[in-house]
């Protein structure tokens, strides 16, 4: 036990379980929607949900860009299974303790809208529920073992999602 725990204040993971998780999500959905189709809305609403899905991806994107510049600037690792050098509390993570998860989920949902396959909406879960699973709970300890009560009390004022 001490072993592990010793080993989550080095690093939280050995490797990188969000990006792999979420590309899958992605890469699978586009087979699955076109060998399993499933039932999609039609007419104006497809096109509205089109937008919608555009406007996702962009709001995504724009979180992604916004944690990334707020990590960097910290001068702390955006690679989730590399040490955290500081413990990020400003910009978007004032509002979610991983927006960049939050933002590659809302990616997966997007290219649903977009393309019309059903298929990304359970897949966008399904990752999300893995990156909580072989992720975040992992760098919530190595994040407590690092930054003690500064950490507890980050996670008291603000939502592991949103």
């Amino acid at each position: 036990m001490e072993t592990e725990h010793h080993g989550l204040s080095e690093r939280p993971n050995s490797f990188p379980w969000p990006p792999v998780i979420y590309a899958i999500a992605l890469i699978a959905g586009w087979p699955l929607g076109h060998f399993l189709p499933l039932p999609w809305i039609g007419g104006m609403a497809n096109e509205v949900l089109f937008v919608v899905g555009f406007l996702m991806i962009g709001g995504a994107l724009a979180i992604d860009a916004a944690a990334m510049t707020t990590m960097h600037r910290t001068r702390t690792t955006i690679l989730p299974h590399r040490r955290a050098d500081h413990l990020v509390t400003k910009g978007v993570f004032a509002i979610s303790r991983n927006p960049i998860y939050v933002a590659n989920t809302m990616l997966v949902i997007g290219a649903g809208l977009i393309s019309g396959i059903v298929w990304y909406f359970p897949l966008a879960f399904i990752a999300a529920f893995a990156t909580q699973k072989l992720a975040i709970e992992r760098e919530e300890k190595h994040l407590e073992s690092r930054f003690g009560k500064y950490y507890r009390d980050y996670k008291k004022r603000v939502n592991r999602w949103i």
